[in-house]
């Protein structure tokens, strides 16, 4: 049975990434998968990166301890999946905040000679759903900063096999249809992940 950790940073359960994530989690467990729903603001995961945290943060005996249970489900987990919207051209503070609280040396990297290793090879599948309030070409010019990071960082971290990054664009003035068929394409990518 594939287990996969869904981590989900929307404040608002009406919002329509609260409609994806439910439509993720549906799909995934329908499969049989075990799913770990982690739903970052439901839990009251704290993002901010404390002063002692940081200057334990290479101390592989103790880093983890702040977030241990956060580790733990991290490092039990075949399947990584990010539901969030992009705001600002970035992922939200409450998810940029598991990023660096989370992903510590010893847990997502090894520190080899000076060089970055990857250590969440236990991670084989990894997915992004999301919105973003402007067009495709807007995002691009910014660098499109989520997507680069999903697609690159944790990829790298993971030597994930198998990579999925489903966007929908121009959020702002997509309709219901647009909606539905994003929708729909999440369940048809969930169905196949």
């Amino acid at each position: 049975m594939t287990r996969a950790l869904v981590l989900y940073a929307h404040p608002c359960g009406e919002s329509f990434a609260a409609a994806l994530h439910g439509a993720v989690v549906e799909t995934l467990t329908a499969r049989g998968w075990e799913v770990d729903d982690c739903d970052l603001y439901a839990e009251g995961f704290d993002p901010v990166l404390s002063a002692g945290e940081r200057r334990g943060y290479h101390d592989l005996a103790t880093n983890t301890a702040p977030v241990a249970s956060y580790v733990e489900r991290l490092r039990g987990a075949q399947a990584l999946v990010l539901c969030y919207p992009v705001w600002n051209f970035g992922y939200p503070a409450i998810l940029k905040g598991f990023f660096d609280r989370v992903f510590l040396p010893g847990v997502s990297f090894r520190l080899v000679d000076g060089h970055v290793r990857p250590n969440l090879t236990n991670i084989r599948k990894v997915a992004a759903v999301t919105t973003y309030g402007g067009t495709r070409v807007r995002a691009f010019v910014a660098g499109d900063p989520p997507r680069r990071l999903t697609k690159r960082t944790l990829r790298y971290v993971t030597q994930a096999r198998k990579m999925r990054y489903l966007a929908l664009y121009d959020m702002n003035r997509a309709d219901d249809a647009a909606r539905g068929a994003f929708v729909r394409r999440v369940t048809r990518e969930m169905q196949e992940f």
